[in-house]
């Protein structure tokens, strides 16, 4: 028997950020993290990706029992394919697949909102969220629509997407992210963002979000207006930006990325997600 266990977690784009309010929303797509765990002889953790020790050492220490830290040489391989530092959910797909992984190590029986407060726990104590993130972390988890409140960490309201959907997402080159406690200021305003999302008007939530985000963090909105004009359902910045997203049907994709390929940046194109994330216990 091995003591082995593969999750595999979906990212995800925002629908309404919820920096400003700690109200918001998003929507799962199918670019993937997987994470191997695995406990080895010897003692201590093993991790390829040394820029997630942190957050990996936050959620092993929350989440696995003592016995097992002490005697067990732990070893946890992450693969992604999100871009890291975005807005493209990568720190909540990745710490919510630890947090998975660990889980089923330890028991057969997983609960769900432990799962994603080990997750999210891990994210505040190493200072790579201002709100919790429990929209990211939900979608990336659940996949589809979700609308949540992330102080109280309550889902709101969750459904799924049209499968036939896809994201195209445009990363600017040389853009860093906006400062972002200039969210604030416009607080009243992706309130409103979030009660049309909160009642289900989710294109119109992402394009107001997309000209709030904007505005606030003065990153150019030609790109946003661009996918737009070219057919896109929404468009707007995901999570703190640089990176925006474009969702439409697949009979509009090329013209986006025509669109989009005007700016100076990388262009990935993403079918949304609906499925739940999943675990399994390597035996052999």
């Amino acid at each position: 028997m091995r003591n082995k266990v593969t999750a595999s977690m979906n990212g995800a784009i925002s629908i309404v950020n919820a920096v400003a309010t700690g109200n918001g929303s998003a929507l799962g797509i199918s670019l993937k993290v997987i994470v191997d765990l695995e406990l080895k002889s010897g003692y201590g953790i093993e991790c390829n990706e040394m820029k997630e020790d942190i957050l990996v050492r936050n959620i092993l220490y929350n989440t696995l029992p003592k016995e097992i830290i002490d005697n067990n040489l732990i070893s946890i391989n992450i693969k992604s394919e999100i871009p890291r530092g975005f807005g493209l959910k990568s720190s909540s797909a990745v710490s919510n697949a630890i947090s998975l992984a660990c889980n089923k190590l330890v028991t057969d029986e997983i609960d769900d909102q432990i799962v994603l407060n080990s997750a999210i726990n891990a994210s505040l104590d190493a200072k790579i969220t201002v709100t919790g993130a429990y929209d990211d972390s939900a979608a990336c988890y659940f996949g589809g629509f979700v609308v949540t409140d992330n102080y109280a960490r309550r889902l709101i309201r969750r459904e799924k997407a049209p499968d036939n959907l896809h994201a195209i997402i445009f990363i600017p080159q040389n853009i860093l992210r906006g400062n972002i406690s200039k969210l604030s200021v416009m607080s009243e305003f992706f309130t409103d963002a979030f009660k049309l999302a909160e009642s289900g008007e989710y294109w119109k939530a992402m394009k107001l979000n997309g000209i709030l985000l904007s505005a606030s963090l003065s990153s150019r909105y030609e790109p946003i207006l661009s996918a737009l004009e070219k057919g896109a359902l929404a468009a707007s910045i995901s999570g703190n930006g640089p990176s925006i997203a474009a969702v439409a049907y697949e009979d509009v994709i090329d013209d986006i990325k025509s669109a989009f390929a005007e700016f100076e940046g990388i262009i990935i194109v993403s079918k949304v997600n609906n499925q739940k994330a999943c675990v399994k216990r390597i035996v052999g």
